[in-house]
């Protein structure tokens, strides 16, 4: 069987889609792989060094903000998405074979997905947010499945009887371990543990409203906190810090630019702060774990908000939007759940009943059941 792959622009698409072709070749090793992306995007990095093979096609998103430079930026979009891409996508596609396409978000899937569709190749989508991109909604038509990470991205379609919900794959299982022995591996007393975080670059709002935190917290008692500051803001966030005349205690705190242990210092946690990307509601879900979300005001239709309001709903998080965070409204959010224990697990647990286990698993019976329609 020949799979190909469309995904792009952010880890929040690659990894999904690398997470699906791991369970492929898991199950099915003789399967070839081809992904298909920007040839100086993020998705070749991730996929080359994930070991799959790679092709890249120059392409160009849609800007919506109506000036005239984006007015010629949009003229070279079209250019490429109805010309130059769709002429190399149609030559991969011949040259490939595929039995099979998949899209998990970005550009290149509305290209590579609409052509597979049209020319009669299997081919599913999967939209990772709780808000559905606008390339899901234009290929919700054209695709043989589409599969949804959350039930609130159901009710934006008019038409969901091709969809079913899977949840989003992670390409490793969560090793879930209990709070005691996470602490420990981090070196981190059995006290209440803050994680927060921006992403892998940081965010200014999010590190700055951290320091005031801190200084809260060191007032306050022995409370723990992990932050990463981004590969940016390491300058920012200890002179934020020198402002609150805080003193780093390595006993109680851990900053870094970047966590690379994040499973373990999210099993640590009692709370976590963080934006609200598809793949971080995926793992406080796994986890269970209370948070409180500051969804990242730049993201495409803004699907952060709706990301964290799937959680909001059920009681599992709070949600402060980025231009109404400051330091003094995070310490009185977290001092509310600090003091509020009885609230703070009954977040955890409406978070941990949220949790779509082996959505890697289901995904597979959703592709698998496309062939056996064709057999039976």
């Amino acid at each position: 069987m020949n799979v190909l792959f469309a995904a792009g622009g952010t880890a929040g698409h690659i990894n999904p889609a690398l997470a699906i072709a791991d369970k492929i070749k898991s199950v099915f090793p003789e399967t070839n792989i081809l992904f298909v992306g920007k040839p100086d995007g993020m998705e070749k990095k991730l996929v080359s060094k994930a070991g799959y093979d790679f092709r890249g096609v120059e392409m160009m998103g849609f800007q919506r903000k109506p000036t005239p430079k984006n007015a010629v930026k949009n003229v070279k979009a079209a250019y490429c998405y109805f010309i130059s891409a769709k002429r190399a996508v149609r030559k991969i596609i011949g040259e490939f074979k595929p039995d099979l396409a998949i899209g998990t978000g970005g550009y290149v899937t509305a290209t590579v997905l609409s052509q597979t569709a049209k020319m009669g190749i299997k081919t599913v989508t999967h939209e990772s947010n709780s808000y559905p991109g606008l390339t899901t909604k234009m290929l919700s038509k054209k695709a043989d499945k589409v599969l949804l990470a959350t039930e609130d991205a159901e009710k934006y379609f008019k038409d969901a009887s091709r969809c079913v919900v899977t949840g989003n794959p992670l390409r490793t299982n969560i090793p879930i371990e209990d709070r005691q022995s996470a602490r420990k591996r981090l070196g981190l007393s059995d006290n209440f543990t803050i994680l927060s975080f921006g992403g892998s670059l940081g965010a200014n709002r999010v590190t700055s409203a951290v320091a005031e935190l801190v200084s809260w917290e060191l007032k306050t008692g022995n409370i723990n906190h992990i932050h990463s500051y981004g590969a940016r803001n390491r300058e920012m966030f200890y002179d934020e810090l020198k402002k609150n005349e805080i003193t780093e205690d390595k006993t109680r705190h851990i900053f870094r630019d970047y966590i690379d242990n994040m499973y373990t210092c999210m099993c640590a946690a009692d709370l976590i702060i963080s934006r609200s990307g598809a793949m971080t509601i995926t793992e406080l879900t796994e986890i269970g774990r209370a948070s409180v979300l500051v969804p990242f005001p730049q993201a495409a239709e803004n699907h952060q908000y709706f990301n964290a309001k799937t959680l909001a709903d059920k009681n599992a998080a709070i949600i402060i939007e980025d231009k109404e965070l400051t330091g003094e409204l995070l310490v009185e959010t977290v001092s509310k759940l600090y003091s509020d224990r009885k609230t703070l697990l009954e977040m955890e647990q409406n978070a941990g009943s949220m949790k779509k286990s082996n959505a890697s698993d289901k995904i597979l019976k959703e592709i698998m059941e496309l062939f056996n329609d064709d057999i039976s």
